[in-house]
Parts: C-alpha cells; structure tokens; sequence
C-alpha cells in the first residue's frame, strides 16, 4: 500500500471522489437512524440531500452564510474549477461544478482526519435540508 498524497496537493476532482461516498456515508447513516429502513423510501429521501442540485444549493448557502475556513473556500474553488469529462444527468455543467466542489470539501477534511469537521458541516447541511431553508434555491 502506497503512502497516502498530502490532500493539499490532490486535486478536486479526486478529492470530490472521496468527497462523494464521505458525504453520502453520513447522509445514508443519518436516515437509517431517524427510522427510515426501506431501501426505496432511503433513496428517495437521500436524494434531497445527496443530489448535484442538493449540494449546489448547500454550498452556496455556506458560502453566503459564512461557514466555510478560508482553507475550504480554496479547496472548494479548486473542486468547482476542476474540469471534469461527466457531468450527473438532468442537471447543467454550472450545477455539477458547484456539486463538484461541495464534495471536494468533504473528500479534504476526509483526507485531512478533520472528522469532528465533517460531523459538523453535514450536520449543518441536514439541519438545512431539513428545515427547509434550501427553498430559495433552485438550481437545474
């Protein structure tokens, strides 16, 4: 097994793949834990949280709400810059880069060992979905 990579030296794109499944980790154990246990129901609900214009509209409103470290500003620009040769269906290249970059924050903070972080950005992007506070945002 290889050393791991300083993930200040990696770039968006790998770390919005590990970003991803770190994210949605969180999202699938927090649903299962409020009681929601049937698979289609799970998906279902895990879209509102875990979809390109889900993670659109939660970075946008940490930025405008000021939660982000200047470090995961930068790390967030460098996954929204990055250039990717997929984008997720049903969604436009300028919703998928912001996704992009949501994830590259978690997929650093991951790399990172900042687990008390993580813990508190996903909870604060659930307590938004849930409360409805993304109602403003549309993204597509």
């Amino acid at each position: 097994m290889t050393k791991l990579k300083d993930p200040n030296v990696l770039n968006g794109i790998t770390l919005a793949y590990v970003g991803d499944a770190v994210y949605e980790v969180f999202v699938r154990e927090h649903l299962v834990v409020t009681g929601i246990v049937r698979p289609k129901q799970l998906q279902n609900t895990a879209t509102k949280y875990v979809s390109a214009k889900a993670q659109a509209a939660l970075i946008t409103k940490a930025q405008e709400d000021e939660i982000l470290t200047a470090t995961e500003q930068e790390i967030f620009l460098r996954g929204r810059n990055a250039k990717s040769y997929t984008h997720a269906k049903n969604t436009s290249v300028g919703t998928y880069s912001l996704s992009t970059g949501f994830e590259a924050v978690f997929g650093y903070l991951k790399l990172d060992r900042q687990d008390e972080r993580i813990a508190e950005l996903a909870n604060w992007c659930i307590t938004q979905v849930e409360t409805g506070a993304l109602h403003g945002y549309k993204f597509n």
